[in-house]
């Protein structure tokens, strides 16, 4: 394993971006492209008119958007419809989605962005000029993918502006047909009407305002918000509870066959030889195929053998008969613990990349004059499975040159580029049905399933197939999280002040391997995922270090709900605990002595703390405040340890995410954070013996039940700022929050994931 030595890499990676873009000053000083309307139209019903790439109008009024983001819980059937809604004056009854096309204007521009490696307290030239370098190209790569908490904020402009697009076009339709000036007219609930008391529907406006010239776009203002910032209903929740929503694993084309899978048990391992003949004589199976030829390197889906059979039953039964030999490849005597010492030898070797300096560490260190006490400690984080509910599936149909795909997927661009690649026919010749997701969490950014799902189709006689892997197939072939080591050193003087602060971690880099699968890009440069949460933290020190070294992985990695942040945060505000009580004070005074030049920090940590009161007898509360993908969450966690046993009995999460665009969902997302890193912080964990995972099923990757659930209090602070990120932000702060809380129970420092005593 070979880490990335400590070069300016960063630097002439970014720095060569930003003269890039001034050499093509045609190119790079122009706005970026408009993101009102596409290239391909949007999927409206008859009777429908599209006006702009966004938004159709029907003739009873009905308002259809395209939907660009996957729907996994998350709630952005509800979130994003409001910013329409609101800024074209309809009831968000009156909307329905459709999804949308493959298309550029759907691009994730802010997720790409808020990728740089950049300290958010950095105001300088060079972020400044490669962030709006790395937008523009953003724009132009169009990635439609649901990630990196950025649903909302990536659509709070766009979005809006489609909406407000779409009610001047018809205010300028109702003013030409009255002879009136546009600035006389009004709108509300799906009506223009004038000051005289005509008024006319959108649905009888909608034809005449396609043509029409809409003059300037206004956005609506905070303080005119009827929709925004109010609570709103799930509008998915109701065919969820009656069964009708259609995830992935419900799709049922005509002729649907089903396939079950067995890939190698050893990471990387390839197929030597089956023998069928059990397989073939079992009820309802059709065919056995080996698929791994179909599958180009660059898929990232793991080679094996498929059972196409009449049930899933069926299908997996004659799954596990199959006598399979296996190439089990390089890495059959991998362990956890050979890449744990790799880790290590790597962070005594290696300087890492630093991806944030301040003051002078060098002369810190090397000056025994005012140092009273060196603290030093290393922290350590287990690889994590995504273990998502609804298991991986994916259904294909291979016939007469065309594709047809089904799948719960956050990368739609992604899944039509690999069924093309796999089924050797063009992009445009893939349709692609995107269901909802039964939980995503990261795993279905990647399309290893697809690649495999297609494949199998191919192999089916014209027939759709529906993939579905089981809950051992998922939990031993996963795209996992990566596990990291932490090294801390910080010195303090006399009175409790910190002089010094290094931090020093070694990992795998998710990005390098996810954009190789994906994008086919060369691994190499920084990996802000690697690092985020310990480089970027809001804690005021004089003088700081924060590095990582990039360790290569044999471990398949993908992004896992919050990413770098769910085991940085754990690392960083342990950490922070430990210096707190070297310096002779309690977590809560010496966090705020640390944020004094960050007052919405400051204040969501007193919110939280306020809230949470005094623990009561035989309970401690433990604090950590964390920012990620730009929302502030302080968490208090209620805690009691009856023997080896750690109980969580209540959580309050405050959260700074902006301006609150619906305060109900948001509250969920932060109770879902809570529950999903608390199953990480106390049970998760995966390891590698002789190649193999060794988890299989719930048995062995636990989750928190409801008995063990805590109560979770959330508090939304008030704000009018750009909307941020609020999918991931509540996970990264329980697990320090929690073992905060043990230490002052039992003064015992738990420096590894999971928590145990």
């Amino acid at each position: 394993m070979q880490g990335v030595k400590n070069t300016s890499r960063r630097r002439f990676l970014l720095g060569g971006v930003a003269v890039t873009g001034a050499l093509v000053v045609g190119w790079g000083v122009m706005p970026p492209r408009q993101r009102l309307n596409a290239s391909l139209p949007l999927p409206v019903h008859d009777g429908c008119v599209a006006l702009n790439g966004w938004v159709g109008i029907g003739k009873d009024g009905a308002v259809t958007v395209a939907m660009p983001r996957s729907e996994m819980g998350q709630g952005v059937y509800t979130a994003l419809p409001m910013l329409v809604a609101e800024e074209l004056d309809v009831p968000l009854s009156a909307v329905q989605v459709v999804q949308a096309p493959i298309d550029k204007i759907f691009g994730n521009i802010a997720m790409l962005k808020d990728g740089l490696p950049f300290h958010p307290d950095d105001t300088g030239r060079l972020k400044t000029t490669v962030s709006w370098i790395v937008g523009k190209v953003a724009r132009e790569l169009g990635l439609m993918i649901t990630g990196g908490s950025s649903s909302v904020k990536d659509a709070w402009e766009p979005m809006r502006e489609a909406g407000a697009a779409a009610r001047a076009m018809l205010v300028a339709a109702a003013a030409a047909e009255w002879s009136v000036r546009p600035e006389d007219c009004y709108t509300g609930n799906g009506f223009v009407a004038h000051a005289d008391g005509r008024r006319l529907a959108y649905g009888a406006l909608a034809e005449r305002a396609v043509t029409a010239a809409p003059g300037e776009v206004r956005l609506k203002s905070p303080e005119q918000f009827k929709l925004i910032g109010h609570p709103q209903p799930r509008r998915d929740t109701p065919s969820k509870v009656n069964g009708s929503a259609i995830f992935g694993i419900d799709v049922r084309p005509t002729g649907m066959l089903y396939a079950a899978v067995r890939m190698s048990p050893v990471i990387g391992g390839t197929v030597a030889g089956v023998n069928t003949a059990a397989a073939l004589k079992m009820p309802g199976v059709v065919k056995v195929v080996d698929y791994s030829s179909a599958l180009a390197e660059k898929t990232g889906a793991g080679a094996g053998v498929a059972v196409i059979a009449r049930s899933y039953w069926q299908a997996r039964q004659a799954a596990l008969a199959l006598d399979v030999q296996w190439h089990d490849g390089p890495l059959a005597s991998l362990s956890s613990a050979a890449i744990y010492a790799g880790f290590a030898h790597q962070l005594d070797s290696e300087d890492g990349y630093a991806y944030y300096k301040a003051g002078d560490m060098d002369a810190v260190e090397g000056k025994a004059a005012g140092v009273a006490k060196t603290i030093k400690a290393e922290y350590r984080a287990p690889y994590l499975a995504h273990a998502a509910m609804e298991p991986i599936n994916c259904t294909a149909q291979v016939k007469d040159g065309k594709v047809r795909v089904w799948a719960p997927t956050q990368s739609p661009g992604f899944a039509v580029d690999v069924a093309a690649k796999v089924a050797g026919v063009a992009a445009g010749d893939v349709e692609l049905h995107v269901t909802m997701l039964g939980g995503g969490f990261g795993r279905r950014l990647d399309v290893d399933m697809i690649a495999q799902a297609v494949a199998i189709a191919r192999q089916a006689d014209g027939r759709p197939v529906q993939l579905i892997w089981s809950r051992e197939d998922d939990t031993t072939h996963d795209v996992y999280r990566p596990a990291a080591l932490a090294r801390f050193s910080a010195t303090l003087d006399a009175q409790g002040n910190v002089l010094g602060y290094d931090n020093k971690s070694a990992s795998g880099a998710i990005s390098h391997q996810f954009f190789k699968r994906n994008l086919g890009l060369p691994p190499g440069g920084p990996d802000k995922t690697t690092a985020e949460g310990e480089f970027d933290m809001q804690y005021h020190f004089p003088n700081q270090r924060i590095r990582h070294v990039i360790v290569d992985s044999a471990v398949p990695l993908g992004y896992w709900r919050s990413v770098g942040h769910s085991h940085n945060a754990f690392f960083k505000e342990s950490f922070i605990d430990e210096l707190a009580h070297a310096a002779g004070k309690d977590g809560v005074t010496f966090r705020r002595g640390l944020l004094l030049q960050h007052p919405r920090h400051l204040a969501v940590l007193n919110a939280a703390v306020a809230k949470a009161g005094e623990a009561p007898a035989g309970r401690a509360h433990g604090v950590a405040l964390h920012q990620s993908f730009g929302t502030i969450v302080a968490q208090v966690a209620e805690v009691s340890v009856e023997g080896t046993e750690i109980r969580v009995h209540r959580v309050v999460c405050a959260v700074d995410c902006g301006l609150a665009v619906n305060p109900n969902i948001i509250a969920q997302q932060a109770e879902s954070g809570v529950l999903f890193g608390l199953s990480a912080a106390l049970f998760g964990e995966v390891t590698i013996k002789e190649g193999k995972v060794e988890q299989t099923n719930f048995h062995d990757y636990p989750v928190v039940r409801l008995n063990q659930a805590p109560e979770v209090d959330t508090i939304i602070m008030p704000s009018a700022a750009h909307p941020e990120g609020m999918g991931e932000p509540a996970t990264p702060p329980i697990a320090p929050a929690v073992a905060n809380a043990v230490f002052k129970l039992t003064g015992k420092r738990l420096r590894s994931l999971p928590l145990k005593l």
